[in-house]
């Protein structure tokens, strides 16, 4: 995933939860997904739709999809969202994560009162707070 990231990206995620905010350096970027993937270890995608539209040094892709996991209690969840992804000769400039943040926080909520304290973390964020 972080290769697919042009230099000088940005990667935002709306909510004010331990994944949200804004990131603009490669390595906040790849903190996130290592939060991510330490939260929701075995989060996977199932893409409902795709649509892009633009020239390759202008695209636009909107990415619906629905996720499940199990965070790190085992609870099986699901949650709709939205990929808004601007590309620039086949690189992301721009990722913005739309999602279900009510059913986000209370997963995040639930595994942090089942000991994952860094479920309740300040976001990993060093860019403006505007997704």
């Amino acid at each position: 995933m972080l290769a697919g990231f042009a230099p000088g990206a940005e990667h935002a995620m709306i909510g004010t939860h331990a994944l949200s905010g804004r990131r603009v350096s490669p390595q906040a970027i790849a903190d996130w997904y290592a939060r991510l993937f330490r939260l929701l270890p075995d989060i996977r995608f199932d893409l409902r739709r795709i649509e892009v539209s633009g020239p390759p040094w202008a695209t636009i892709a909107t990415v619906v999809w629905r996720e499940t996991n199990s965070a790190t209690d085992g609870v099986r969840t699901s949650a709709t969202g939205m990929h808004v992804v601007h590309i620039a000769w086949g690189r992301m400039t721009r990722l913005v994560i739309l999602t279900d943040t009510a059913k986000l926080e209370a997963t995040l909520r639930r595994i942090a009162a089942k000991g994952t304290a860094e479920a309740l973390a300040a976001p990993i964020a060093d860019g403006p707070d505007r997704p």
